[in-house]
C-alpha cells in the first residue's frame, strides 16, 4: 500500500482550537481506517512544521480525498509526499539501465 508523509501547519483557526488537536488526529485516523488505510504515526513537532503524519492509503486518489476533506475543516495546511519503502526502492532500482 502506498505510504505518505504529511507535514502539517496549523492555520489561525487550528491554533485557536489547538486543544482539539488530539481529537482531530483521532478523527483523521478513523477516517483513514474507514477507507482501508493505516496510520503509521503522528508526531507534534517544533520548528517549521507543527506536526508530521505518516500513513498508508490504498491509492493516491484515496489519500488525496482524505487530505482535501481534512483541509476543508480549516484547521491545517499540509504538504504531502509519497514515500517508498526499502522493498519498493529495490524494485525501482532493478528497472534502472
Amino acid at each position: 500500500m502506498p505510504a505518505y508523509i504529511t507535514l502539517i501547519n496549523w492555520t489561525e483557526q487550528g491554533l485557536r482550537t489547538v486543544k482539539e488537536t488530539l481529537n482531530r488526529a483521532k478523527a483523521a485516523e478513523e477516517a483513514l481506517q474507514a477507507v482501508g488505510g493505516r496510520k503509521i504515526g503522528v508526531w507534534w513537532t517544533q520548528g517549521p512544521y507543527d506536526a508530521v503524519f505518516i500513513f498508508e492509503a490504498p491509492d493516491e486518489e484515496v489519500a488525496t480525498r482524505l487530505l482535501l476533506a481534512t483541509g476543508m475543516q480549516g484547521n491545517t495546511r499540509t504538504l504531502t509526499m509519497r514515500c517508498f519503502s526499502e522493498e519498493e526502492m529495490a524494485r525501482i532500482i532493478q528497472g534502472l539501465p
